[in-house]
């Protein structure tokens, strides 16, 4: 908390082109790890900056500006090669309320170890892989930090073999016990996403997001509300919708709930967590490009304007091969992959103003200050609390879910005279 030196505008101007062209790097996007920086590169200055202003928005008319990171956190970054970029959400100054600037990051990685390796084995690697960013945000002040969908294992639901439930733990278990520490040590609250295995309720299987206090205390979990039955996802073989409804967490740095991966593709799960007033809502994610890249910039972003709060979306990063082959039922030939988990990790505002994204196939650690004001700033600006119909919504919802239900169509009487 407190105050952050600010550097210069057009917060996507972190890198140049030579160090953005890894043209072997499986994931680049014709050498460069972003699209924006595929921009930045290939852009006259001016032409870059209105198209930025077009792709990322303005934060209180401004372009989203770069923040200054101490020499700890990226001589971190240098050294274990992660992406590291830090930006900063103002919200106009009021008469009545301070500022409420809050520092946080989001992680995305790549697994250790190959899927083979023993399970104990990926656990640590990944352990101390994670460890080094954890550090850089601690090291950048940071408040709340979010880690990715089941960081502490590969994504091995595409292939529907049990024998992958073996890197569930329970809630108090070894991710938890690693991350607690590390939460004492800087003060910072850390979202948990895991394997869950319920041992209270015959070791079901749940997938999950545990928030860890800044005292290294457990004050709660959420469990993914929407299951993904599509292409390689089959993920229900594992665990089943969760049980915990739309929870809000009020940390010591703010209110954040977690919409994990597939339900940010739900606008109504979405808003629940805005009814129970969330300031910050975390999308925990692991997805890959053939399937939903066009839709990564647009879901999330709509969410924090639609609901008058921030967003952190974390995809994770590379390609995980498995040592058995599996077929999607789709028809298509078997095979050992998911294809390219394609990273872009980044945040979005009430405002519709967002970070840049990180890199596509490198690890990394997004930053942001934001002042939570924005979040009332943007109701009372555009209103949709007192202009949604939530009584119209939930009459036609409960009409819905009746069985007898049927849409309500009026038909052109017209159409019935032509036959």
């Amino acid at each position: 908390m407190g105050s952050h030196q600010e550097g210069e505008e057009n917060g996507g101007a972190a890198a140049t082109a030579a160090e953005g062209q890894e043209i072997s790097a499986p994931g680049s996007i014709h050498g460069f790890e972003s699209l924006h920086r595929l921009l930045e590169a290939n852009l006259k200055p001016p032409i870059f900056q209105e198209v930025s202003r077009l792709l990322l928005g303005l934060n209180c008319g401004r372009p989203l500006q770069r923040i200054s990171l101490p020499m700890a956190a990226t001589t971190l970054s240098e050294a274990h090669n992660f992406d590291l970029q830090a930006f900063c959400f103002h919200a106009d100054a009021e008469l009545l309320r301070q500022p409420q600037i809050v520092r946080v990051g989001l992680i995305q990685n790549s697994i250790a170890l190959p899927t083979t390796a023993h399970i104990a084995d990926q656990k640590n690697a990944l352990m101390q892989m994670v460890k080094p960013m954890i550090d850089a945000a601690g090291a950048s002040g940071v408040n709340i930090l979010c880690l990715q969908e089941a960081w502490m294992m590969p994504f091995a639901f595409c292939t529907r073999e049990k024998r992958w439930c073996e890197f569930a733990e329970p809630v108090n278990g070894e991710s938890t016990q690693f991350l607690q520490k590390l939460a004492r040590k800087y003060n910072m609250v850390i979202v948990n996403p895991i394997l869950e295995r319920d041992v209270n309720h015959g070791e079901t299987i749940w997938n999950t997001a545990i928030v860890i206090g800044n005292h290294g205390n457990i004050i709660g979990i959420h469990r993914k509300n929407h299951i993904p039955r599509v292409g390689d996802f089959n993920e229900s073989t594992y665990y089943m919708e969760g049980n915990t409804g739309h929870p809000v967490f009020e940390t010591a740095y703010g209110k954040i709930a977690i919409n994990i991966c597939y339900g940010r593709h739900h606008p109504l799960n979405w808003l629940a967590f805005g009814l129970n007033g969330a300031e910050i809502v975390f999308n925990p994610s692991a997805t890959v490009g053939e399937l939903s890249e066009p839709m990564w910039p647009i879901e999330a972003r709509n969410a924090a304007i639609a609901n008058s709060y921030f967003v952190g979306s974390i995809n994770r990063v590379g390609t995980e091969i498995f040592p058995n082959a599996f077929t999607s039922g789709d028809g298509k030939p078997a095979h050992s992959d998911f294809g390219h988990f394609y990273g872009s990790s980044h945040f979005s505002a009430p405002d519709a103003s967002c970070t840049p994204s990180l890199s596509r196939y490198r690890d990394g650690l997004m930053v942001s200050d934001m002042d939570l004001n924005l979040c009332r700033q943007l109701k009372d600006k555009w209103g949709f609390r007192m202009t949604a119909r939530y009584e119209l919504y939930a009459e036609m919802l409960s009409k819905y879910l009746k069985p007898d239900f049927t849409p309500r169509v009026i038909v052109d009487p017209m159409l019935q005279k032509r036959k």
